[in-house]
């Protein structure tokens, strides 16, 4: 009996480590491809970043430098959140018709929207940080707990990008795809959003772990229904 279930954990484990390492080199060759096209149009990333610090200046100059701490925390997560748009708004746009019929016949769709959701929360989660210098820079600092700010922040980009990934591939399928991706994004989002801007600004007064853990847990659970319905509907959009 023991050996006949040593037998068959062998056997399971045989047929899962390679589908694992498939899936791992899949990963890597599309997140290579990202980073690939994203250095060729250095011109897109560049209108982003131009974007946010034109719209930080722009906030400088509309309260003349001085800004109450609540101000700051929810005009710096409305500033994120339309960068982050722009960002990924691009992310399955871009993709044409010829390249698609590729990625279907050589990947899996699991693995594909998988690669977006990485690639693009790593652009996001430098967005943020370039976000938060140039606010610094700008609009002060009110930050008393840093740390758990910043794993807000890195929940957040997570988040944003898990969900604005799955509107992308809806709207990249429909033929209004900017108004398509706003109207389907914001109602999304905005549970996530003000749980963000909650949680963010008890950082900025200053608190414990504790204090935060459950807006922390909430953004999580969102997270992971946003990247549990990612890989349940992608496989439906990619066969369109």
């Amino acid at each position: 009996m023991a050996y006949s279930g040593n037998f068959v954990y062998l056997c399971l484990i045989a047929g899962f480590y390679p589908n694992v390492m498939k899936t791992i080199v899949e990963l890597n060759a599309l997140l290579r491809k990202e980073m690939m096209l994203e250095w060729r149009r250095q011109s897109a990333l560049g209108g982003v970043v131009l974007y946010l610090f034109s719209m930080v200046f722009l906030a400088y100059l509309a309260f003349d430098g001085r800004i109450n701490t609540e101000t700051w925390n929810a005009l710096f997560w409305l500033i994120l959140l339309f960068s982050a748009m722009n960002a990924i708004m691009k992310a399955f746009i871009q993709e044409s018709e010829r390249r698609h019929i590729f990625y279907y016949v050589m990947v899996s769709p699991a693995t594909f929207i998988n690669a977006k959701i990485i690639y693009n929360t790593g652009l996001l989660i430098g967005l943020a940080i370039a976000g938060f210098l140039v606010f610094t820079a700008f609009l002060g600092n009110p930050v008393q707990s840093f740390f758990l700010f910043f794993i807000n922040l890195i929940a957040g980009m997570v988040g944003f990008s898990s969900i604005l990934c799955l509107v992308s591939a809806i709207a990249s399928r429909a033929r209004n795809n900017f108004t398509l991706m706003a109207v389907l994004g914001f109602p999304l989002i905005l549970p996530l959003l003000l749980v963000l801007i909650r949680v963010s600004g008890q950082t900025i007064y200053g608190t414990t772990f504790s204090a935060v853990a459950p807006g922390l847990i909430t953004t999580l659970l969102l997270t992971a229904i946003a990247i549990t319905l990612s890989n349940v509907l992608f496989p439906y959009i990619w066969k369109d």
